[in-house]
């Protein structure tokens, strides 16, 4: 700390070399930062509490794959789950479907169970009513309804692409999510009842599930799969928090990319700041001459050179962080592709994380030209010219 002046007047002798550095570095750790907050709320973040006790049955095999409609009854009669509801994936196209603005989630859903199942959806009473009761109307979410500038008693057509039959849907109630996405189109399932009456398409994507507990919701999944374990139809049961995860698998390993990104732009930074200290060291080896001529011990001088590196790297860091956390809350006003990214932010252990890497490639990136500086003796030190 006694020579931290003349480290920050080091820093400063060449402004703009030291603000180009800062800025490279401030720019790559700001996508680190960004990679390592979707990792952290992807793969070591918690559910969000209304999520704890939700769980997501879906075939075995694929997601693409239906289940009979009968499983629900079968799911009901299991210790610990409260409610069931069968929900299926419409898909469809709503306008021009070339344009990815016009993409939402259209899920068909047993009207009286959203709610009960889904228990952080707040909508007034006389549209619940009014939604249940009508088989041809929808609910939208708030964020879902300012985006397209939807309101109650409006009609929504949307033509099917998986299903024979288009969706000519009335907007009955509009409903907000404390916790999770509310960008989502739910439709009363009877309408689907109705156009696929006596048709074997008829059939359930998923079952999502209640459980009265957190604590039983891995007991449950075991024993819902152990029971279609030999049937036709088999079943896969997990948490409604790993079922949304999943989703990215289809664009493949997740993690292996983002760790792969991560790894890339570690390895950039080291490059320019390796770069960066080299050019500095090597113009003041004759100013080390002079240090060690005033009696700087080498331990000193090493010392000096390598907290400057770790001074400008902490900077840039912190300026990086800040960045990434703006573009993190940008991302949380975007559309959600998975629940998890409504909560993005830098948490404190990747805050951490993210300035530990800043000085050690601070410093590992100074070591070298640090080190033969330092050990460079006085005469070779005061006569060397660049």
């Amino acid at each position: 700390m006694r020579y931290l002046p003349l480290i920050v007047k080091n820093c400063l002798r060449n402004r703009r070399r030291s603000l180009l550095t800062i800025a490279s570095l401030a720019i790559s750790l700001c996508l680190l930062g960004v990679m390592m907050a979707l990792y952290y709320a992807l793969f070591l973040g918690a559910p969000a509490k209304s999520q704890a006790r939700r769980l997501v049955t879906r075939h075995k095999v694929s997601i693409v794959f239906q289940m009979p409609i009968y499983y629900r009854d079968q799911i009901r009669n299991i210790k610990g789950v409260e409610e069931v509801a069968i929900w299926q994936w419409y898909g469809g196209v709503y306008k021009d479907s070339r344009d990815q603005r016009n993409f939402f989630p259209r899920i068909g859903v047993e009207a009286d169970k959203l709610f009960k199942v889904y228990g952080e959806y707040s909508i007034p009473e006389d549209q619940k009513k009014a939604f249940i009761q009508d088989p041809a109307s929808c609910v939208v979410g708030k964020a879902l309804a300012d985006r397209f500038g939807f309101k109650v008693g409006d009609k929504i057509l949307i033509k099917g692409d998986i299903f024979p039959f288009d969706l000519d849907l009335t907007i009955r109630g509009i409903y907000t999510s404390s916790e999770t996405s509310d960008e989502s189109l739910w439709f009363n399932f009877k309408y689907l009842e109705n156009a696929l009456r006596n048709s074997s398409r008829l059939a359930a994507g998923t079952f999502t599930m209640l459980a009265n507990d957190p604590a039983e919701v891995p007991r449950i999944a075991r024993e819902i799969d152990a029971l279609f374990a030999n049937a036709p139809t088999p079943t896969h049961t997990e948490s409604e928090y790993a079922f949304g995860v999943s989703f990215l698998s289809f664009l493949g390993n997740i993690k292996v990319i983002l760790m792969s990104i991560c790894g890339a732009v570690t390895f950039t930074i080291l490059l320019i700041s390796a770069n960066t200290m080299a050019m500095s060291v090597r113009e003041r080896v004759r100013e080390v001459g002079v240090l060690k001529t005033l009696g700087f011990q080498q331990s000193t001088i090493l010392g000096m050179i390598l907290g400057e590196s770790a001074f400008i790297a902490l900077i840039g860091g912190a300026i990086g962080l800040a960045i990434a956390e703006s573009l993190c809350a940008i991302i949380r006003r975007g559309p959600a592709i998975v629940d998890q990214t409504k909560t993005l932010t830098l948490q404190p252990p990747v805050i951490a994380l993210l300035l530990g890497i800043a000085m050690i490639i601070g410093v590992a990136s100074a070591v070298v030209p640090a080190w033969n500086a330092a050990r460079t003796n006085i005469i070779d030190a005061l006569r060397f010219t660049d």
